[in-house]
């Protein structure tokens, strides 16, 4: 293998260039990037960027001693076997890195709307939320929810608007978003709201309703980002599919980061995970399967979001769990995990107790069954509840 191409800038690229490096890949290397940034990441731009603590989140990464041919600002178009077509012409190639991420979903309308997914996004909003500013928020999940900690603090009037019965009802279920809800304290919060249309001025809802806003922003969601590929001769269902070395169905080919759907070992099913954990991670062993070993891609995923001063981190894969117990009360800190049928660890949301999401991961990792008596306890370490 000469010439590999990595097709994306993004951490999960980067990361796969470093990492065959690391394994001693000394041939060619060309990564494409749509924006003309150089690779940053991204879960400070809802955080520190927004919020004006930093301006940037770029990654510190030397290309040029990484002997990388770096195309900023272009994109792919398609793929046929040992060829991507970019706007800047052909690329051949004899490995293939697919790390293109993902896109956000943006409702009707003909009024503005932003999104936050890149770094220059979040500057164009950060711009925006100003003291007295109207700012309408559509979608009460981690993204929705971060913003509008940001809105709030910035002095702006935040309505949230969320089609679910809860915050981040769609994410982790209505029960724990529920619990979420008096952290929305000061923000006009409108549950089971249904958007007709993003227009000037605002949000017109279902049912006639508007919502006068300076400023609309769009939270609810992504896609992976892979329309490129869709005349090509590769497996797409839900993102890029591959088998659990993070190989995809086309010769040469492995896919990485948001727009990679793997298989997982761990849970018996197929996974995109859109967190930043993955984009660090799962690149060692894309690099590996591309150089011929005999790498698995078997994580326990991991999550984390820094709203209305609390910290909020997640584990695991809840839908395998069958019942929900709770540590501690809405009051103070607390944490929600999913037990299997057989009582295994299946995840662990943790709120403000780090603790639990240590060694709830680690207990996930391993497959050890916890005593439920004893886990209800919040003065109990998850360790002590293994059995």
């Amino acid at each position: 293998m000469n010439h590999v191409v990595v097709v994306g800038a993004g951490l999960a690229g980067l990361r796969t260039v470093e990492a065959l490096r690391s394994k001693g890949f000394t041939g060619r290397v060309t990564m494409v990037g749509r924006e003309r940034h150089r690779p940053y990441d991204r879960p400070p731009l809802s955080k520190a960027v927004l919020s004006g603590e930093a301006d940037d989140s770029y990654v510190g990464a030397d290309l040029a001693a990484l002997g990388v041919e770096f195309w900023p600002g272009v994109s792919a178009k398609s793929l046929r076997a040992g060829v991507v077509e970019t706007t800047e012409g052909e690329l051949g190639y004899d490995g293939l890195v697919i790390a293109t991420g993902a896109d956000p979903i943006r409702l009707p309308g003909d009024g503005p709307q932003h999104v936050l997914r890149t770094l220059d996004d979040a500057h164009e909003l950060r711009a925006m939320l100003v003291p007295g500013a109207r700012v309408a928020i559509i979608g009460a999940g981690w993204i929705g929810a971060e913003v509008a900690t940001a809105a709030r603090r910035a002095g702006c009037a935040v309505t949230v608007i969320e089609a679910g019965p809860a915050p981040l009802a769609t994410a982790v279920g209505a029960e724990i978003g529920a619990r979420t809800e008096p952290w929305y304290s000061g923000i006009d919060l409108r549950l089971g709201a249904m958007v007709d249309s993003v227009d000037e001025g605002g949000v017109r809802l279902v049912g006639g309703a508007f919502v006068d806003a300076h400023v609309v922003v769009t939270g609810i969601g992504v896609r992976p980002a892979v329309e490129w590929l869709a005349d090509a001769d590769i497996d797409l269902h839900n993102g890029v599919v591959t088998d659990e070395h993070l190989r995809a169905s086309l010769p040469g080919v492995v896919a990485v980061g948001d727009c990679a759907a793997w298989w997982s070992r761990r849970w018996q099913t197929r996974l995109r995970v859109e967190h930043w954990d993955s984009a660090l991670n799962a690149p060692e062993v894309a690099a590996a399967t591309l150089l011929g070993e005999d790498a698995v891609y078997d994580p326990v995923p991991y999550f984390w979001s820094e709203q209305f001063g609390h910290m909020v981190q997640y584990a695991g894969h809840h839908p395998a769990g069958e019942r929900l117990l709770y540590r501690g009360d809405t009051e103070g800190k607390w944490s929600a995990v999913w037990l299997t049928a057989d009582d295994a660890l299946a995840a662990v949301l943790a709120v403000d107790r780090p603790r639990d999401l240590v060694q709830g991961r680690r207990i996930i990792a391993s497959g050890q069954r916890l005593d439920a008596k004893r886990l209800v306890d919040p003065e109990v370490s998850l360790r002590d509840c293994v059995v």
